[in-house]
């Protein structure tokens, strides 16, 4: 019989797992790190940043260990997925401030951080990585891994009640394995036909993120490592006993390979990285997450409510804080200020924080609160069905 005390079984919206709580913001800051090079910034910004795209592949991990995790545990407890509980709360937990971004983008421009915008309908059905031209595109193309992610809500479940349907099982696991595998033939293919015969283009930089980066199906690996960890820890008791008694050993494994996986992708838009790194990356944080969650790991029990707030307000920070960077330092250079001083970029951060706490409070809390009640009603009709039928 499967356990049902899974790490994701009762995670809720307060990030119940603390060590996961970390790992959130260290991925949030990383990035914004990352993307702040974009903007004028200190010269120390690009030695210490440039590795931090790599933390959307963290997000990508914790999502998928948290969202195919709560699927497991429903399965493993005996319980049908509800399609219409599941989709319902990531509408509203994802939607209304994406929408709102959406709104100040298109009607003010100046709020821009580049002078373009794709097609609306991209954003709106969240196919903008696909065919995302940075050098003709440069608003909003941080929405590209959103896309990933809603594309990623959307099929999982769908796996998942296919898999149960025709009582795979564990077998399944076999499907993660081939996808993972895949995922090197994919992009190897992708590197031959897009890539080597413009490997002397002016705007290759710009090709590898258009054929490469962007797209779903060359990002799967830190997705699937995530979904991974969680059947594991769901389905795999006997394995996630073993991995618990060593957590901390394993976390210090999962840093450890981050080296030669920084050493492998810098630069970034190259073949080793479009291979190899993608996929040593995705294991290296993989490996964190499995051991944060463990009782036994040093950062499980650990809190801080610097992290806890940031890991909180992350969302609100990842969708804002271009317009909000670009915003503050064109503000504070009319004033006066070098936009490429350390202060100014204090001052971002904290611009940057101020509109994520301002998005939590006027959207996404009044959209949780609404989704608790639509939530509410649902449950309570299928109660009342459940009596009439009894």
């Amino acid at each position: 019989m499967p356990p049902v005390n899974t790490p994701t079984a009762n995670i809720s919206d307060k990030h119940k797992l603390l060590g996961l709580d970390h790992l959130r913001a260290f991925a949030i800051c990383y990035v914004v790190l990352f993307h702040y090079h974009q903007f004028g910034h200190p010269n120390w910004v690009n030695k210490v940043g440039d590795f931090g795209w790599t933390g959307v592949d963290l997000f990508f991990v914790l999502s998928g260990f948290l969202i195919s995790g709560q699927l497991f545990a429903t399965i493993a407890k005996g319980g049908a997925i509800s399609m219409k509980e599941f989709f319902t709360k990531r509408f509203f937990r994802i939607i209304p401030p994406y929408l709102l971004m959406l709104c100040l983008y298109d009607a003010f421009p100046f709020l821009r951080e580049r002078e373009h915008m794709a097609a609306l309908w991209r954003y709106l059905t969240f196919t903008t990585n696909f065919g995302l031209n940075v050098s003709q595109t440069g608003t909003f193309t941080h929405s590209w891994s959103l896309c990933v992610e809603e594309q990623f809500y959307l099929i999982l479940p769908l796996c998942v009640l296919l898999f149960s349907y025709l009582k795979i099982g564990k077998k399944s696991a076999y499907l993660i394995l081939a996808l993972f595998l895949a995922g090197f033939a994919i992009r190897y293919m992708n590197w031959q036909l897009w890539m080597q015969p413009n490997l002397n283009s002016d705007n290759f930089g710009a090709l590898f993120n258009k054929f490469i980066y962007y797209p779903t199906y060359n990002r799967l690996d830190a997705l699937l490592a995530g979904v991974s960890v969680a059947g594991i820890y769901t389905f795999y008791p006997a394995i996630k006993d073993r991995i618990s008694k060593r957590s901390n050993l394993i976390m210090l494994a999962g840093v450890v390979l981050l080296i030669p996986a920084c050493f492998i992708c810098t630069p970034q838009p190259t073949f080793s990285t479009t291979v190899w790194g993608y996929p040593l990356i995705a294991i290296s944080y993989g490996l964190i997450v499995a051991a944060v969650v463990c009782p036994g790991n040093i950062l499980y029990s650990v809190k801080s409510w610097l992290t806890a707030q940031i890991a909180t307000l992350s969302y609100g920070i990842y969708l804002t804080h271009k317009l909000v960077i670009h915003l503050t330092q064109n503000l504070l250079e009319k004033a006066g200020a070098d936009r490429n001083s350390s202060l100014v970029m204090l001052c971002c951060i904290l611009s940057c924080i101020t509109g994520a706490v301002v998005l939590r409070y006027l959207i996404e809390k009044p959209s949780l609160r609404l989704r608790n009640k639509i939530l509410s009603r649902q449950r309570q009709k299928l109660k009342r069905k459940e009596i009439a039928l009894i």
